[in-house]
């Protein structure tokens, strides 16, 4: 409900600003745990808006979206009620690898939100811009707003968003604002850095948006999704929906020759624009300058709805004119006749260095206040929504003096995204990546699940039908692996199955669990081939996804084993904790950029210390006689 404006002071708990992908998932865990929020948006309307692609999840997005949910929040169970089309990708690799990804319709995706946090009682709404905090001995006790509103709490979470003195840019042409349409937001970034933050600029961008009605499909690649759908929630949201498809074109040197023409207009290579881009979703000049071998670039051609013409040009991000935008993509196969809904654009705007951040992403400066999205240099809704998540939760913790909920590197991608961020900081816009995981294996999509609802319960978000969902599943899981370790299959059975798929003849009874290790054989398929095994899956009503669980856990065992072996050994040292009062400066055994940045960042623990940028192995190493360790 709304909250009546007038000169009655208002308190809660917790006060989140901006109901972007972070806001949302703040909100809704703060609220569920029982404090009473105030979400503040400039627009109800654009409640969780998918300001870029209308996608989510991807490679390790896809794992942090699952873990979002398992952990308790809502950006799965969203994607699921808005999909349009579900891929699971890199199949074709180890179960690490394996990412679920949806093209989802842009309009129900907010619709889905809005109904979620609306249906939350402890939510109150406020429509309008916020302008500055209320501090008072170096804590935020509320804030003030475009229309001289003060409303009190406990704790603040800003989630931002790209509005803080938002710019956005087409060729020559500039001007404020946090999205094209959209006010941008002033003055928290100018109080803040009086209060000595580090604030600096980052650059992001968006493609043209096109009248699908003038796009020729006939001459692009259609790319469709998975035939037996998928899902991002474990609670079972069922994904049969009629699913539309995508698809693929590329660039030519003529359309590359035509955007050069550009150039000189570019805000991005005229100097116009001073923030950093994304390294790993450039703009299609930044790619003709940076790939200047290449003759062609891959696009992609997504709905952003079941019910709209409207479509996204996945991969031609740009600032450019818009009449060099247009002319360039008349030349692209299949978009002879195409006709422009809205032009790419960049947007410049302000972040926080997070290694301004605890654990926790309260500050260090301003006591209960808290970051979370893109203010902290981050690019993606699921980097956003798990940072707004675990804010949320810990401000609830920390306003009710509760131990915090922090995630280790090797019990979720969402904890090396965290660590990732308040130790080494950004100097571009940080996106995740499998690559970052250094247990990745452990960090599966599929036992999200197993990994951190147990974890959720304990803390008060899971609720227990989740956690009683998840005991089910482990119980299933040991149950199968052992009827498969304890029952043998004959070759009589299962000789035409292996050799079907090219795998050696058995001669005699062999233990199931021996015939799963074998490359390209799967569970699902030998039952066919062996009824009491079919007949034991039907009576425990075990269903696919734990089968696949059970399977991965036999495949990968020796894996998995030494895995955890490594990950346990590392924690027991890089837990070791470090006093945040230590003087690094007078450890002169030290270099001295270890003893600069050690300073700076104040790590809190061993582990910590040892991946800041700038920390040698020896400097830990000395570090550790030094304290006696």
């Amino acid at each position: 409900m709304g909250v009546p404006r007038g000169t009655m002071k208002m308190n809660y708990d917790i006060i989140v600003v901006g109901a972007g992908h972070a806001g949302c998932e703040a909100a809704a865990a703060a609220a569920n745990l029982g404090s009473k929020v105030l979400l503040i948006t400039m627009s109800m309307d654009n409640i969780a808006e998918m300001s870029c692609n209308p996608a989510i999840g991807g490679v390790a997005k896809g794992q942090i979206v699952r873990e979002i949910d398992a952990i308790g929040g809502y950006m799965g169970k969203v994607a699921d009620n808005s999909m349009i089309q579900f891929r699971m990708l890199n199949r074709s690799k180890g179960p690490a690898m394996w990412s679920p990804r949806s093209q989802n319709d842009r309009r129900q995706f907010s619709i889905e939100w809005t109904t979620i946090l609306e249906s939350i009682d402890n939510i109150d709404f406020v429509e309008d811009t916020v302008n500055s905090l209320i501090i008072e001995h170096n804590t935020v006790i509320g804030i003030k707003t475009k229309i001289g509103k003060e409303v009190y709490a406990k704790a603040v979470i800003l989630s931002n968003g790209t509005f803080l003195n938002g710019k956005i840019h087409i060729g020559e042409i500039s001007f404020s604002g946090g999205r094209i349409g959209e006010r941008n937001s002033t003055g928290i970034s100018e109080q803040l850095l009086e209060y000595g933050f580090e604030v600096a600029r980052l650059k992001t961008g968006t493609p043209v948006r096109i009248d699908g009605r003038t796009i020729d499909y006939s001459l692009l690649t259609e790319q469709e999704g998975d035939f037996e759908g998928g899902h991002f929630s474990f609670d079972g949201i069922n994904s049969t929906i009629e699913q539309k498809s995508c698809y693929i074109a590329y660039t030519s040197p003529e359309v590359h020759n035509i955007l050069k023409e550009g150039f000189d207009k570019s805000p991005l290579f005229k100097g116009r624009i001073k923030g950093v881009g994304p390294r790993y979703c450039p703009s299609i000049e930044d790619k003709l300058n940076r790939f200047a071998g290449k003759d062609r670039h891959q696009l992609f051609i997504e709905p952003v709805g079941r019910n709209t013409i409207e479509i996204y040009l996945n991969g031609f991000s740009s600032s450019l004119p818009e009449e060099i935008q247009y002319k360039a993509i008349r030349k692209i196969e299949g978009f002879a006749n195409a006709k422009f809904i809205k032009p790419g654009y960049a947007i410049e705007y302000d972040y926080f260095q997070p290694t301004q951040l605890q654990k926790t992403l309260e500050t260090k400066i301003i006591n209960n206040l808290y970051f979370a999205g893109q203010i902290n240099g981050t690019t993606g809704y699921e980097e956003a929504a798990a940072q707004g998540l675990m804010a949320g939760i810990n401000a609830h913790l920390k306003i009710n003096a509760k131990e915090p909920f922090v995630l280790l590197r090797s019990e979720a991608y969402i904890g090396v995204l965290i660590d990732d961020l308040i130790t080494k900081g950004v100097d571009e816009p940080y996106r995740m990546f499998t690559s970052r995981a250094e247990h990745r294996i452990l960090l599966r999509q599929d036992n999200a699940d197993l990994r951190l609802t147990p974890k959720s319960y304990l803390m008060g978000l899971a609720s227990e039908k989740k956690y009683n969902r998840v005991i089910e599943k482990q119980n299933n899981i040991r149950l199968l692996t052992s009827y498969l370790e304890n029952n043998s299959v004959s070759p009589i059975d299962i000789n035409n199955y292996l050799d079907s798929i090219n795998s050696g003849i058995i001669t005699e009874k062999t233990k199931i669990n021996k015939i799963v290790l074998r490359p390209g054989t799967h569970i699902t398929d030998i039952s066919r081939y062996n009824k009491p095994l079919e007949q034991f899956i039907t009576d425990n009503n075990i269903d696919n996804e734990t089968i696949e669980q059970a399977e991965i856990n036999i495949k990968y065992d020796g894996y998995l084993n030494k895995e955890k072996l490594m990950a346990d050994r590392l924690n027991s040292l890089y837990n070791i904790p470090l006093k945040t009062t230590l003087d690094y400066f007078k450890m002169t055994s030290l270099s001295y950029e270890s003893r600069e940045k050690l300073s700076k960042i104040k790590p809190t623990s061993i582990g910590q210390a040892s991946r800041i940028p700038g920390v040698s192995p020896s400097d830990i190493a000395a570090l550790m006689i030094i304290l006696g360790l």
